[in-house]
This record gives C-alpha cells, sequence and structure tokens, in this order.
C-alpha cells in the first residue's frame, strides 16, 4: 500500500513537471516491483496480519497459525494471497513471530467427532462443503488383544473407518483418530507395560500418518485406574520422544468446577512423569451442569485452568494455550440442553482465551429432531443440519 501511494506521489510531480515544458521518462512500472515478505517458516508462529512470502508470493495471515505452508486457500484457509513479488526486504528487519505468551505451537483446527458405521454417518465431504470444517476427530480405536483395531472392525484399515478417512483427505481434511471411550475393549487395560502401549499407539500414528491422537481416557477401567492412568501418560511420553512433531491429546470427564479427584491426578501425574502432553481436553457435559450448559462450561474450564498452572507453573495464558473442549451438541445423556446460541458463545469463549482444541460429539448428531430425545443420528432439538458444525468451523 505504502509503494503504491509513494508511486502516485511521483507520478502527480512528474505531471506537473512535464505540464512546464520538460520531457521526463518514466521508469517501467514494473520496475516498482512489490518487495517479498520475510520468508515463511515452519516452525514460526504468525498472528493476524503477519505478512510473508512463498515461493514469490506475498501472504498476510487472517489469524494465529504455525505450520501451515501459504497457498491461496479461499474463505476458511489461514493464509490470503496478496499476489507475485520481487526482490527482498531491509535484511535488518526481523521475521514477523507471534507473542511470546502463550507459548503457542498447539492450536488445532477445530475437529468436530465423526463415528463411521454409527447414527447414519454423512459423508465427510458433504459436510466440508456446507460448513468450512476442515478436520474431524474419529471415533474409535478399541483393542484386540494390545493391537489396535477401529471399533466393529477387525484391523487399521480395509474397513469404514479407514476409507472415511480417506475421503476427508480427499476433500482436503484431516482427521484426529479417538483411542477409547467409555466403552469397549481398550488399549490401555490390555497392553501391560507403557513401552507395548506406546508400540500399539504408533502402529495407529504409522497407519495412517497421523499429525495427532486423542487419548479418551474415561470410564473405570482407564480413567479411574491409576496403573493404566500412569500406564498411559508413560506410552505417551515415548510417543513425544519418538515423534516430536505428533501432538498428543487427553480427553477426559468434568465437574461444573473443573477436574475431579482422578482429573487432578491425571494432570498432576503427566507433570511428575515428564508426559510432555499437549493438550488437556475437557468434556463438560454429562455432568449434572444443569440449565446454564455455557456457564457449566466456563466454570469447568477455569477449574482446569487453575489445576494446570498450579501443576506446570503456567500463567492464565499458557494454560489455555493447552486446554481443550469436547462437548455435546444439543441434548446429552443427561438431558442437559446445549443449544446452538450456547455453542456459539462457548465457542467466543474458546477462541477469544486462545484454546488449543474445539470439539463436539458429534456430526453424526448435528441434524434436527425436535423432541427426538438423545439420539445416534440427531440432536434432540429443532436445529438446521450442520448447525453445530457450522459453528464449530468458526474457531
Amino acid at each position: 500500500m505504502r509503494l503504491k501511494k509513494k508511486y502516485a506521489a511521483v507520478l502527480a510531480m512528474v505531471l506537473a513537471t512535464a505540464g512546464a515544458g520538460v520531457t521526463v521518462a518514466l521508469a517501467p512500472v514494473a520496475s516498482a516491483a512489490v518487495a517479498c515478505a520475510p520468508a515463511w517458516s515452519s516452525s514460526a508462529v504468525y498472528v493476524k496480519d503477519n505478512s510473508v512470502s512463498y515461493q514469490s508470493r506475498n501472504y498476510t495471515a487472517k489469524w494465529w497459525t504455525q505450520g501451515e505452508v501459504p497457498t491461496a486457500s479461499g474463505q476458511w484457509g489461514v493464509w490470503a494471497d496478496k499476489g507475485a513479488c520481487g526482490g527482498t526486504t531491509d535484511p535488518t528487519t526481523p521475521p514477523p513471530t507471534g507473542p511470546t505468551t502463550p507459548p503457542t505451537g498447539t492450536k488445532m483446527a477445530a475437529a468436530p467427532y465423526i463415528y463411521p458405521g454409527w447414527g447414519n454417518p454423512p459423508a465427510p465431504s458433504t459436510v466440508m462443503n456446507a460448513t468450512g470444517i476442515k478436520a474431524f476427530t474419529i471415533a474409535f480405536v478399541l483393542a484386540n488383544g494390545c493391537n489396535p483395531v477401529w471399533d466393529g472392525e477387525g484391523g487399521l484399515t480395509g474397513g469404514v473407518h479407514a476409507s472415511t478417512i480417506a475421503a476427508i483427505r480427499a476433500a482436503g481434511g484431516d482427521v484426529v483418530p479417538s483411542i477409547g471411550g467409555w466403552s469397549g475393549n481398550k488399549l490401555g487395560p490390555n497392553c501391560a507395560t507403557a513401552e507395548l502401549l506406546a508400540g500399539a499407539y504408533q502402529k495407529v500414528i504409522d497407519a495412517f500418518g497421523l499429525k495427532a491422537i486423542d487419548i479418551d481416557i474415561e470410564n473405570s477401567d482407564e480413567f479411574e485406574n491409576t496403573v493404566v492412568q500412569d500406564r498411559i501418560l508413560g506410552a505417551l511420553k515415548i510417543v513425544k520422544q519418538r515423534n516430536p512433531s505428533v501432538k498428543t491429546i487427553l480427553t477426559f470427564g468434568t465437574s461444573p468446577t473443573g477436574p475431579n479427584y482422578y482429573g487432578i491426578r491425571l494432570i498432576t501425574q503427566a507433570k511428575a512423569l515428564g508426559a510432555n502432553i499437549d493438550i488437556f481436553a475437557q468434556m463438560p457435559f454429562d455432568f449434572g451442569g444443569g440449565a446454564d450448559m455455557y456457564g457449566s462450561t466456563v466454570g469447568a474450564s477455569e477449574g482446569l485452568k487453575n489445576q494446570l498452572k498450579a501443576a506446570f507453573g503456567y500463567t492464565d495464558a499458557q494454560a489455555y494455550s493447552h486446554m481443550g473442549i469436547s462437548g455435546m451438541n444439543g441434548l446429552s445423556d443427561q438431558q442437559e440442553l446445549t443449544s446452538t446460541d450456547t455453542w456459539t458463545r462457548i465457542r467466543d469463549y474458546a477462541k477469544n482465551n486462545n484454546f488449543a482444541r474445539f470439539t463436539f460429539w458429534a456430526v453424526n448428531r448435528d441434524r434436527g429432531c425436535p423432541g427426538g430425545g438423545v439420539v445416534s443420528d440427531c440432536s434432540g432439538i429443532a436445529q438446521a443440519d450442520w448447525a453445530f458444525t457450522r459453528i464449530t468451523a468458526g474457531f
């Protein structure tokens, strides 16, 4: 913009001089090439309005980002294409970086759950095209002995889960597998050591070239079993050592005021064992939260923030940057009501505080059925199809 104004001023001066009888030769416009911004770095953090160059084009960030290659990515992409560039910037100008607090790098694309083979699963491309969502959390990886298998399938490849992952990626999206859940035969209790459990997690990572894994630690066999808790933390520590770039997520239940005894233990043990967990995500539903699901969700999240601060010495901003919300759209199993308006408020709370993760259970239920109750293929309330997913995409 400054370059255009400068050229216009020079042109005006030249025209005025020419009008006085002086002949002036103008340099070709092409010589006033737009300088390239500092080169994009995959390790740098960029925030809104930071500029970079990539493959002789300038780009401006529309929001926080790290590791996302600049492209002309349309409405939902993080980078705005500012056109071709040439030359270099002043070498003394430092490359743009994000704020030093919080130490970001964990923030992920919003990724609502999708459950293939259950609840009339929609075609991923249909949902992506309608909402702008770019990622899904895919449920669930369970166990055959200490071997990972998709829920209801005999392995990891060749079934409906693998084909769903392929369809999401073909449409330009990506996936995070959810390992565990409330029910079923799980890896945590079935793998006898942290090393064996890490090996099972590694099979999932390798099978799909994953960037993140989500361990949904629930129920008395994992969450309320301290031996298995420690085994999971030990396994995730090994996974992180072997795959430094893979984000590790722990998802667990909560009370309306924050983690319960087992949640607090999970956090303090993660610190004690050096598990290096990227994100702690709570499920703020089915906790008797009452009518005010926004207030209960914020209360649960602020309680989690305080536990992370106590365990790791984080500031508020640092704690938020390691937190996630995993909600439930419409009616929960305990008839707690989260409307689209409430979910929008929850999203804005998470977004404004720079949470790392935002998701809900589930896209399969993101269809209206007022009075339908808590069922697998609709939310139990009146809503437009994919309304919660569309809101979630705005995270």
